[in-house]
């Protein structure tokens, strides 16, 4: 793995809702709305690897990987680096997955509402719940829910709703 400077690397600021489990069709009626297949583990550091996570991504026919790699400034904001890997790249990274932490597979639907794109999560562990993300330009951006959603509660500081940590409890939130 190349080095990297974390500190150069995008700001990312995302709020994060828990949302009852949606309704499907409607969420196909929403603007510039996709859906794409991920599977998504997490690493451990190991010497000069920082650890952060890998994902396969299934687009339709096509399948891309990504590593990518986070540090948390505060409960919304984090500096990200991302990078497009090969599949031989991918399945070495995944000698180095988390002991006792499973790999997440979710279908993720992305669309718009008022100007914000959304990305609503569908997790194979829930069959109730699913999760919302916004990313914003900044903190105090408001975020409209969209209306084909049912709004549970704000998740965003709530660590227990990380994926990283859902990897860990399975998906099981207590």
């Amino acid at each position: 793995m190349e080095h990297f400077d974390i500190d150069q690397a995008p700001l990312e600021i995302e709020r994060k809702f828990l949302i009852e489990y949606p309704d499907i069709a409607g969420l196909r009626k929403m603007p510039d709305y996709r859906v794409v297949h991920m599977e998504q583990s997490y690493l451990q550091e190991e010497g000069d690897f920082p650890g952060g996570r890998v994902r396969r991504i299934v687009d339709g026919g096509s399948v891309t990987y990504v590593y990518t790699y986070k540090v948390r400034l505060s409960e919304m904001t984090r500096h990200e680096f991302e990078k497009e890997i090969t599949e031989e790249e991918y399945r070495e990274m995944l000698t180095r997955q988390t002991p006792d932490t499973i790999t997440i597979r979710k279908d993720r639907h992305s669309f718009l509402y008022r100007g914000l794109t959304y990305e609503l999560d569908i997790y194979d562990f829930w069959d109730d719940k699913a999760t919302l993300e916004a990313e914003v330009d900044s903190e105090d951006t408001p975020i409209p829910i969209p209306p084909c959603v049912t709004l549970i509660k704000e998740v965003t500081s709530d660590r227990r709703y990380n994926n990283s940590q859902l990897s860990r409890n399975k998906g099981n939130i207590e």
